[in-house]
């Protein structure tokens, strides 16, 4: 027998509504930007039209408590590390109790899970590419560009989140353009809003924002993400800011083996009363709103709901030039792009923003129109509907 973690309606209730069915793959229901927008994408989707599962590779987390609909069952199938042939087996055996009219499997970790999909006879199978992953930061990896070209005769579209990822998909792995849909994401400003140049007080931060200049990033603190990179800059920004109106002070957010290594770093420079580091937090929003500058140093990105949920928040960001970054800031205009692994360029941006107050608000102004006139989750939601409904015509056909 198997045995899953499962929340919501029994099975009979679901096969007998007539909405569609969409089960969405992944590998985790947990903290990130992949799963932040199926959570997005759920609770704003009509009710009356769709109805939703999600299977976890892995395991489900308290971030499903974001999920606003109640009828959401998540199932957790607890895959072992390695190949796990058993999950296949159990994926199989789910698709065919559920009978969903779409499986939408995400990134590289749940897209194996097509065969089964196929094989259980889902008539619309669409895959999401969300990012680059940890062992193939650039997409350089033959073993992976292998099984993709492999897989995508299952695959009836694919969903790249960025111009990068879109020309992966279509000169690496050989995707024919018509089975392309890039879909970028949407913020929910409902959550994520501010007034460039306006901040509040972090709640349990010890640093009183009319006092000082504060920096910051979000996310998980993983090589990827390369927060080391920005402490190097902010020590180098430190030693250099005799000229500042207000002293700056480093705010990192977030859980992994990069916060220990990024406080022993602060410490060796006996910098560590200068910065905040709270570990992960539920109140990203309002971490944000209490922000001067937002910063990801990232090494790879697909498209950053962090960058769009810092603009959405009246923020200027400076984001190194990887994946679909320099496709969400207008450098100049909107924010500041600079190389990856590059402190001393990321010293300067920070110090282009700390000595200019004008400079900053004008950034945020033009980032936070940005955002109304090209990211808005409506927008994001509007077109998953569109592709979703176009798939299941032409496999109806």
């Amino acid at each position: 027998m198997l045995h899953y973690a499962i929340q919501g309606k029994s099975d009979q209730d679901m096969s007998t509504t007539s909405r569609k069915l969409i089960v969405h793959v992944i590998y985790r229901l947990g903290v990130g930007g992949l799963e932040n927008g199926l959570v997005n994408l759920i609770n704003t989707m009509p009710a009356n039209r769709y109805r939703h599962v999600i299977i976890c590779l892995k395991d489900s987390t308290d971030f499903q408590s974001r999920i606003k609909h109640e009828d959401v069952e998540i199932f957790s199938l607890h895959r072992k590390e390695g190949k796990d042939w058993r999950v296949f087996f159990k994926i199989y055996r789910l698709f065919r109790q559920l009978q969903p009219d779409i499986v939408h499997t995400r990134n590289l970790a749940a897209i194996e899970c097509q065969i089964p999909a196929y094989l259980a006879g889902v008539k619309c199978r669409v895959h999401g590419e969300h990012g680059w992953d940890v062992y193939d930061p650039d997409g350089s990896n033959k073993k992976y560009q292998w099984l993709r070209r492999i897989l995508k005769q299952f695959i009836h579209c694919f969903i790249p989140l960025s111009h990068e990822l879109e020309d992966y998909l279509r000169n690496r792995v050989y995707v024919s353009e018509s089975k392309i849909s890039r879909i970028c994401n949407g913020v929910d400003t409902t959550k994520f809003y501010g007034v460039p140049g306006e901040k509040k007080r972090i709640d349990g931060c010890p640093f009183n924002p009319s006092d000082y200049l504060l920096i910051g990033t979000v996310g998980r603190m993983h090589g990827v993400k390369d927060q080391l990179n920005l402490v190097n800059a902010f020590l180098r920004v430190v030693k250099q800011n005799d000229q500042w109106h207000k002293s700056p002070r480093l705010i990192l957010v977030g859980e992994g083996p990069l916060r220990e290594e990024s406080i022993d770093l602060l410490k060796s420079e006996n910098a560590e009363q200068l910065a905040w580091l709270p570990g992960a937090r539920e109140d990203i929003a309002d971490v944000l709103r209490g922000l001067d500058i937002f910063v990801l140093p990232s090494l790879a990105e697909g498209i950053s709901n962090t960058i769009l949920e810092a603009m959405a928040s009246g923020l200027p960001v400076i984001a190194t030039n990887v994946g679909g970054n320099a496709h969400l800031i207008d450098n100049g205009t909107t924010g500041l792009i600079v190389p990856k692994q590059n402190s001393i360029a990321l010293a300067s941006a920070i110090e282009t923003y700390g000595q200019d107050y004008g400079l900053r608000v004008e950034h945020a102004t033009k980032g936070l129109q940005r955002i109304k006139d090209n990211f808005s989750l409506d927008n994001m939601v509007a077109e998953y509907i569109s592709m979703y409904e176009r798939v299941c015509l032409q496999q109806s056909q």
